[in-house]
């Protein structure tokens, strides 16, 4: 038993972090506190109401601290801890993904197009956006009004005449010279003003180059401004929702029972930039203060940048330690980032979009999850199963004449998909067609090396037949673990039919026809459908990037520059395919030797 006494007899009254730890050697919960002393009292007292910590503090066998200099320190020391052990009886945010930006380059001829992930390409980044789909309408905007180039480096660098984008007047061509620099320029320089929220400068600017134009009787200059000022009215009009508040997010919140749902609205450059809902892993008998204070502290101080982090954040109930988290968070931010709360004015408006936007998600989600629970209670019923399911994982093969084979597996965790644990393999040395050895490949890449039990599935869904389902069982003939996973195929009907699926057993070798109404085939579909779209998704990506692979990428000693001169001087790829190795030594900067190496490679492609 942990001594609660004699430990706290050693910790100081001073600001730091703790780790709760269990009989295993688990972390199992991560606080921080501004006294120590004072915040680890509270849980060894003899009275204590909450149930969640009453289960946390009988499974403590060690607590362990580290001191800091203050409360912020203290919040930021905690969020990285609480990333590394993913405690059991913490709020936990899963969601890690970065947010897209749009880049404008820094080349001569700027480029405007996406970016994710770190930003260490020279240019000016306008964002974020909550998705890729926020970016690609903005771009796709952009490109009606500003010709602005949007192609990569290697294909504006190649062109020796307009591409499509120049004839649809999308481009304005600056890799061929269709435009002057200084005009180009001009446009980067709107495009930046209309990115920035400036869309009224933007039009005034454009009025005034459309008469100075028309002055100098330049009507056909005059006419491309007016579009432009045309089109730049039609996005106003379109954009229905802006205020005054030039940057700030607004957190929605809902939570009920083990469901939470934050929905956090992005307003940048005083209008509605996107939205997005993140469903937090929220332990039992857990309080709503806690978990948007601990939903905050993982989201704004996991990464995110002075760029990203806005100067205010409208929230929707009390937290505690607001003072240090807003401290915490201006840290990061290197700016004075506020959190308030909104009870009146444009702000709480915002805050009520929010609120009722996590209303519909909480509903939407529940109602998914009974759903999928009644369909996990069907099949557990329909297998005669003595313990609810809890993981099944199900594999899949997809190729095309035995050509770039992908295996997938897919993951269903107690709730439904659970896409971190999704796998694809690319299946080697099988020979091609061969369904069975591309099956077996997959299986022990996934099972050959396990060694968490924990990862140790309640059922294996094999899409297949009877051969397909021996290939399994020949995987889990000598399999070391206690618990073994039911392994079942999943043979489709002889018309391929959805709902005549045919369940082939490997304990009994039976075969089952589930009704086409069965919740329990529809979960059986569901997870085969998936396994069958992560495969083939994988697949056509493998064979899209064989397709566009060029024959030069893989000759040695021919980089980057000398595959442009080839293609520049020969006219494209199919000058260079065609070319003798007398055409291929006229190319600057390519030897004779270099020049057979080419041709051998390109007959040979």
């Amino acid at each position: 038993m942990f001594d609660a006494k004699a430990f706290l007899a050693t910790v100081p009254q001073q600001p730091g972090v703790y780790r709760m730890i269990n009989a295993a050697g688990t972390v199992i919960y991560v606080g921080k506190a501004k006294d120590l002393k004072k915040r680890l009292s509270s849980y060894f007292r003899k009275e204590v109401d909450s149930i969640k910590t009453r289960a946390l503090v009988s499974q403590i066998q060690q607590v362990e601290f580290t001191l800091t200099h203050s409360e912020t320190e203290a919040l930021i020391l905690e969020n990285n801890l609480i990333k590394e052990y993913l405690p059991k009886y913490n709020v936990l945010l899963r969601d890690d993904k970065s947010y897209p930006y749009i880049l404008l380059s820094a080349h001569k001829h700027p480029r405007i197009s996406s970016h994710r992930g770190p930003r260490k390409v020279p240019g000016q980044y306008f964002g974020p956006y909550p998705n890729a789909g926020a970016v690609w309408h903005s771009l796709k905007t952009l490109q009606k009004i500003f010709p602005i180039r949007q192609c990569e480096d290697g294909f504006y660098r190649a062109r020796t005449r307009p591409c499509l984008q120049y004839q649809l007047k999308l481009c304005s061509a600056p890799c061929v010279g269709k435009i002057s620099d200084q005009d180009y320029s001009e446009q980067v320089r709107l495009a930046t003003l209309f990115l920035s929220g400036k869309n009224q400068q933007v039009i005034d600017d454009l009025v005034q180059k459309m008469n100075s134009a028309s002055e100098q009787l330049q009507f056909e200059a005059a006419a491309a401004y007016r579009d432009q000022i045309s089109a730049l009215r039609r996005v106003q009009e379109q954009q229905h929702v802006s205020g005054e508040h030039e940057e700030l997010d607004a957190i929605g919140f809902s939570l009920q029972g083990q469901t939470a749902v934050v929905h956090v609205l992005f307003i940048r450059d005083r209008k509605i930039l996107g939205s997005k809902s993140y469903y937090p892993k929220v332990p039992a008998d857990t309080e709503a203060a806690e978990v948007l204070s601990a939903f905050l502290l993982q989201f704004y101080l996991s990464g995110h940048s002075e760029q990203q982090i806005p100067k205010e954040i409208v929230l929707p109930l009390e937290i505690p330690d607001t003072e240090a988290l807003a401290d915490a968070i201006s840290k990061l931010a290197e700016h004075k980032v506020r959190l308030t709360y909104a009870k009146r004015g444009e702000k709480a408006q915002y805050l009520a979009l929010a609120q009722k936007n996590a209303a519909i998600a909480l509903d939407s989600r529940q109602s998914l999850t009974q759903k999928m629970r009644a369909r996990y209670l069907a099949l557990q019923q329909q297998l005669a199963l003595d313990t609810p399911i809890g993981r099944m994982e199900c594999f899949d093969i997809s190729h095309t004449m035995g050509q770039a084979t992908i295996a997938s597996c897919v993951v269903f965790d107690g709730e439904g998909p659970y896409k971190q644990e999704y796998r694809r393999y690319n299946v080697t040395g099988v020979t091609a067609g061969d369904d069975y050895g591309a099956m077996r490949f997959a299986l022990d890449k996934r099972y050959g090396k396990l060694s968490d039990e924990s990862k140790i599935p309640d059922i294996v869904f094999i899409d297949g037949g009877q051969g397909q389902l021996n290939i399994a069982l020949e995987q889990f003939a000598n399999w070391p673990f206690a618990k073994k996973p039911l392994l079942i195929g999943v043979a489709k009907g002889v018309s391929r039919k959805a709902g005549l699926e045919t369940l082939i057993l490997w304990d009994s070798g039976r075969s089952i026809h589930l009704p086409e109404d069965s919740l329990a085939l529809h979960l059986i579909q569901q997870i085969r459908d998936e396994a069958h779209r992560f495969a083939i998704t994988g697949h056509r990506n493998k064979r899209g990037k064989a397709l566009l692979k060029s024959p030069l990428e893989n000759i040695a000693g021919i980089g980057e520059k000398r595959r442009q001169a080839l293609l520049q001087y020969l006219g494209g790829l199919q000058g260079v395919l065609n070319a003798s190795v007398a055409e291929l030594c006229k190319v600057p900067g390519i030897s004779k030797q270099q020049a057979e190496k080419i041709y051998q490679a390109c007959q040979n492609k």
